[in-house]
């Protein structure tokens, strides 16, 4: 179980199948750093390894435990790649820094895969490409000009048929696909508990239940206070992605939570775990409101879809999990449901994650939109990068102005709203 989360949603598999960790302990003295982190999931630990490579002292203070909200709790897709197509990117921030986001963002599962190996990190690993599954005609035309253009940019992607997108996956619903190599799967709580010990061995100092109550400049120093402990450092990281809270408010209302949901079955008997995505990818399909789904290594089948904000809400979206994995594969209609849980990502208006300077020693990476294994931990480099006293010039990533979203409070009603209408539209298949 998750531990402090609301019941309907702390059920995790990735908890309940989590390795052991050494406990991060609860800052209790006046420490100080080069640079302070706050948050320890992929983009803040991700960045603190890279600063401890650099030579630089880091300390963490991650208000639970590592990996405890969406890098805990995610699908483990490891998708390369922005949401938008790679000339969107040239198009809105211009050829140089355009060219620099699609090959970092190209390259971002690589950089998973590549510290995997370094480190020996024991996350069920599976470097087997990631399919994307087309519903309708319009989604199979989305997928070709992605390829076509990623092929501009020296990618190599493969469009699949309708009988090798069934073959791959063990179902007949889907019309095409396509598949890019640099992608894959992991699990993801483990990869970040990977990422925590390679972090402390390189000699980072993280600490756990130590939510930051107040972060002030003082002189050339920020001060961060937790309420057994004070962290002085020259430069903060703020890595809180879908989870921010008030301790900046400007970063808070720059995203907009959305809950994910998942649920996973029993390990399955192996007469269907060779029919039920015998490749073991982890596809997700081009709805608006789309499904994403997988094996985890102990043949559990495992389902994602958009959550909701109540209990009520939530549980309905969980029961539509259940009822979708089972028209996708009739097989699971007998088998026994074991896990249920979610969690927040972090969306942005534009669909492109962020990067913030603000001017005083202090940045903030976040807004993943879904697509988080891969990116935040590029992100968590790029920002390991700017602490070290690189210019914004040399990042590869563009460092844009920090904006409110209008009418953040009201966020939930908005996204409701929005998923009511998007639903409508896959349901008519527009």
């Amino acid at each position: 179980m998750i531990q402090n989360e609301e019941p309907v949603i702390a059920n995790s598999l990735w908890s309940a199948t989590a390795n052991p960790s050494a406990p991060c302990p609860e800052l209790q003295a006046d420490v100080s750093a080069d640079v302070a982190i706050v948050g320890a999931g992929f983009t803040g630990l991700s960045a603190a390894l890279h600063l401890a490579q650099m030579g630089r002292s880091v300390v963490v203070l991650e208000a639970q435990t590592p990996g405890w909200g969406a890098s805990g709790r995610n699908g483990g897709q490891v998708n390369p790649g922005l949401i938008e197509a790679p000339n969107d990117a040239i198009a809105r921030f211009g050829t140089e820094m355009g060219q620099r986001m699609i090959r970092l963002s190209g390259q971002a599962g690589q950089l998973v895969f590549d510290l995997i190996a370094e480190h020996h990190i024991q996350c069920d690993a599976r470097p087997v490409g990631w399919l994307r599954a087309a519903h309708n005609s319009a989604g199979m035309q989305s997928l070709v000009q992605k390829a076509e253009q990623w092929t501009q940019h020296g990618a190599d992607l493969e469009l699949l048929s309708r009988a090798d997108v069934a073959q791959a996956i063990g179902t007949n619903a889907y019309i095409g696909g396509l598949i890019d190599p640099r992608g894959g799967n992991l699990h993801p709580l483990n990869y970040a508990l990977g990422l925590c010990d390679a972090a402390r061995a390189a000699g980072v100092q993280i600490y756990g239940k130590s939510p930051v109550q107040r972060l002030e400049r003082r002189g050339a120093e920020h001060l961060l206070v937790t309420e057994r402990g004070r962290l002085r450092a020259g430069r903060v990281l703020l890595c809180t992605n879908g989870y921010s809270g008030p301790l900046h408010r400007g970063v808070q209302h720059s995203v907009l939570p959305i809950r994910s949901v998942q649920v996973a079955t029993e390990p399955l008997p192996e007469e269907l775990r060779a029919r039920i995505l015998p490749g073991l990818h982890a596809p997700s399909d081009t709805r608006r409101l789309l499904s994403y789904f997988r094996m985890d290594a102990a043949g559990r089948f495992v389902m994602g879809a958009r959550g909701g904000y109540s209990v009520r809400a939530t549980r309905a979206r969980l029961a539509q999990a259940r009822a979708w994995s089972i028209k996708l594969f009739p097989q699971l209609a007998q088998v026994r449901w074991e896990f249920e849980w979610g969690g927040y990502i972090a969306a942005t208006a534009d669909q492109y994650p962020h990067l913030h300077d603000f001017g005083n020693g202090m940045a903030a990476g976040l807004g993943y939109n879904g697509r988080g294994v891969a990116m935040a931990t590029a992100m968590g480099k790029v920002l390991a990068t700017w602490a070290s006293g690189r210019p914004h010039a040399d990042l590869d990533f563009p460092v844009t102005p920090l904006r409110k979203i209008p009418f953040h409070r009201f966020y939930p009603f908005g996204v409701e709203a929005r998923v009511a209408y998007y639903r409508l539209l896959d349901g008519l298949g527009l």
